[in-house]
């Protein structure tokens, strides 16, 4: 007879209302493999990681002390009835791991740390503790580089420009203008003539210019640091890692700088005396350098007693990489430059041999950057999570993992605010009886396309090698669909954007986060903003400036951000919605002028289609250049399935898929003859992939040549052309394995991507 704290075998979710979800009750099964679907903006996200994670992750936080909690991300409480019978929540998101260039997949994943310990032990010579192993610790880094393994060398005339004097604008840096304050601490400084130009320098002026040493001036009636202009770029852009800068920051210091090997060191990172101590005739160095797979064989064939236990375990966590498909990867790759999907598997490996049970462990989108040989292996370690007992749930469009569920919870019916609401709960054949939109699609096929479009000329790539590639030379076509392909790490973004990526006429849009404020939104990030603006400004005669949340109509309160940040010093801070402009951002007098009957804070609150059809209804002046530039930029937000978005709604909120598609919108405007698209099936429904598909095609009958990056098979059969590559990942791979037609490879290929191709169209 089963007993009272038997009786807890479900979660249960009662008047969930975070973001668009209404009034939500649901029951979710425990130790069970829970798969939420439905349209990308239904409310997956909002039920799952915003309700059940965010509420487990409170309670959590709140057994910490107060001073503890001050030094943790706040977590506000969810707009919920009642959340009963939770268990702590572990979130296994995409967010990238970082943009510190010390961080690497060895020390995200404490394997490095193991290696350092089994090198102090067993090294030879003995060269100290395994501080001694650590690029990150004085007795252990390079003291060339400091443990980073590359030096870099700045190309003074991308600085300068030396036809021109100080007051000309002769310093071309980003943040530097001739009247600027930067620029004037060097015309003003004493050194030099201001209305000299450059190439009429002594010797002994373009050293004080370029790398005199930190001295006090007077520039005007202040005393302020000098500073030679290349140790400040070093200083202020070179010490922070290329991918956290912003765009135009990191376009000049690709552009001025040169990074290459640490002559010292020669890139290991580590000393002499470090690379000195080997075991079996390999250093540390040497080790984290090995493809993953590699480096488990041989630490499975040291045998010594005295560091028995350390072995099984750092064997252990290689041999879970290997498992969960990175095996291609190195200990020495640094975190930032994982994609969003390895960088969520890295995080899993920490989790697979836990001695904890009865957890909650929450994916998003596991599935991201998987071929559909690996999604089995990733399908084999969800359920593996699940028959420890821990209940998992897992946000998918991915019917393959669909499939394995024990039970589904599919929300919709549509996006935005026409979803939020359950459309069924239940087993997955219940869901393809059920008639809801995910149920429909679940079995729905894309056909081979029966005549793909002729190329109008070949964009050859000849003897590319970066890192896995073999001397690949491909002729990728112009004028039509190609989709490359390939196993997770077999060189597809190595061959693509490290071969095309920098060419004039490419346009590349990839999943990279978007840098803004929280008052930073869609309408600002496109520019849709200026025209709503003026819009208004001409509806009621007055200036443009007013209908900004960041200029003169700003609620004085808030500052034009809608909520109030109250900071409780000890306790996590607290955000409410303003009093005084009830979240709406503008003063009483800014909401008084309307648009057809409309507000802006109203405006605002629309979604990407309710504005589109507000600005293109009949009334609406047709020929107001303001309003057509408006609709023209929802209609493109419209066409990347964005229609759901509100326009108001921060960016930080977006996820991968959704920048993505909200950068191509952009990028739609710019008529570029090539576009690069790397997964942009990330986070869409299968039922929003035809229209992915139809945008393609689009792009392609307006003279475009479109690239894909894509694992996704509606995606390759729908192409003109497919570049596959492989056979395997890592040094397996980096080989070109099959190009021709879709239906060409479905009939002769032999490749994993033929194989599952062929069983995806039926054929």
């Amino acid at each position: 007879m089963g007993t009272a704290a038997d009786s807890h075998d479900v979660i249960e979710v009662r008047g969930a209302r975070e973001n668009n979800l209404k009034d939500v009750s649901v029951d979710i099964p425990k130790r069970r493999l829970t798969v939420f679907t439905g349209v990308s903006g239904s409310g997956k996200s909002s039920l799952v990681f915003g309700t059940i994670a965010a509420e487990s992750q409170r309670l959590i936080n709140e057994t910490y002390t107060a001073f503890i909690q001050s030094f943790m991300a706040p977590v506000g409480r969810p707009d919920v009835d009642a959340l009963r019978n939770l268990s702590a929540a572990i979130v296994v998101d995409q967010e990238r791991m970082g943009a510190n260039s010390r961080s690497t997949v060895g020390t995200a994943t404490d394997a490095h740390t193991m290696l350092r310990i089994l090198f102090s032990r067993l090294g030879e010579p003995h060269v100290g503790t395994s501080g001694a192993f650590s690029f990150n610790l004085p007795e252990g880094m390079c003291p060339e580089c400091e443990g980073l393994g590359r030096v870099s060398t700045i190309d003074v005339d991308r600085l300068v420009d030396r036809t021109k004097s100080l007051n000309e604008g002769a310093i071309t840096v980003p943040g530097f203008t001739a009247d600027g304050w930067l620029t004037q601490t060097y015309a003003q400084s004493g050194f030099f003539d201001p209305d000299l130009p450059l190439e009429q320098y002594t010797d002994q002026q373009w050293h004080d210019l370029l790398h005199k040493e930190n001295t006090k001036v007077k520039v005007g009636k202040t005393n302020v640091t000098y500073e030679g202009l290349v140790l400040r770029v070093q200083r202020s852009f070179l010490s922070k890692d290329r991918e956290s800068m912003q765009p135009h920051i990191r376009a000049f210091v690709d552009h001025a700088v040169t990074f290459k090997d640490c002559p010292e060191c020669l890139g290991a990172r580590l000393n002499a005396a470090a690379l000195s101590s080997k075991i079996n005739g390999v250093n540390i160095a040497e080790c984290a350098a090995m493809q993953i797979s590699d480096l488990a064989d041989w630490v499975a064939k040291i045998d010594d007693e005295s560091v028995r236990p350390m072995v099984a375990t750092l064997k252990e966590t290689l041999d879970s990489l290997v498992e969960i498909g990175l095996g291609y990867l190195s200990l020495d790759r640094q975190s930032a430059t994982l994609s969003g999907g390895e960088a969520q598997r890295v995080k899993m490996v920490r989790h697979l041999g836990s001695a904890l049970t009865d957890i909650t462990y929450v994916f998003d989108e596991p599935t991201v950057g998987l071929h559909p040989h690996d999604i089995q292996r990733m399908n084999d370690l969800l359920l593996r999570l699940k028959d420890k007992g821990n209940t998992v749930l897992v946000v998918e469009h991915k019917p393959e993992t669909i499939e394995i569920a024990d039970h589904v919870v599919d929300l919709g019916p549509g996006a935005g605010v026409h979803g939020g609401e359950i459309t069924y709960t239940g087993t997955v054949a219940g869901l393809r009886a059920s008639g809801t939109l995910t149920g429909r699609h679940l079995d729905h096929r894309a056909r081979l396309r029966p005549d793909p479009r002729a190329p109008r000329g070949h964009i050859a790539i000849t003897g590319a090698n970066l890192h896995n590639l073999k001397d690949v030379s491909v002729d990728i076509p112009l004028g039509v669909l190609t989709v490359v392909t390939g196993v997770a790490g077999s060189g597809k973004s190595s061959l693509i954007h490290g071969s095309l990526g920098s060419r004039d006429d490419v346009v590349t849009v990839d999943q990279s986060p978007i840098r803004g404020s929280r008052r930073s939104n869609p309408a600002t990030y496109t520019g849709l903003l200026d025209p709503v603006r003026t819009a208004f400004a001409k509806a009621n005669g007055v200036k443009p400036a007013l209908f900004s949340a960041n200029s003169e109509g700003a609620c004085p309160k808030c500052k034009g951000i809608g909520l109030v940040y109250t900071d409780l010093a000890m306790m996590a801070g607290v955000a409410s919605t303003c009093e005084e402009c009830e979240g709406k951002r503008f003063t009483p007098a800014v909401l008084e002028h309307k648009l057809r009957g409309k507000d802006i804070s109203e405006v605002l609150a629309m979604s990407v289609t309710e504005a589109r059809d507000f600005f293109t209804q009949k009334g609406s002046p047709q020929k107001d250049s303001t309003q057509k530039a408006a609709a023209t930029i929802l209609g493109r937000l419209v066409d990347v399935g964005l229609g759901y978005v509100s326009l108001g709604q921060p960016l930080t909120t977006l996820s991968g898929g959704e920048r993505q598609r909200l950068k191509l919108a952009i990028h739609m405007a710019e008529k570029a003859s090539t576009y690069i698209l790397d997964e942009p099936t990330t986070g869409l429904h299968l039922a929003d992939v035809d229209q992915l598909l139809g945008l393609l095609d689009r792009l392609v009958d307006d003279g475009g040549t479109v690239i894909v990056i894509e694992h996704h098979q509606a995606v390759m059969a729908h192409a003109d052309w497919i570049v596959d590559l492989g056979p395997g990942a890592g040094h397996d791979g980096g080989r070109i394995v099959f190009t021709g037609t879709p239906a060409d490879l479905v009939a002769d290929g032999s490749t994993l991507t033929a194989q599952h191709l062929r069983a995806y169209v039926g054929r």
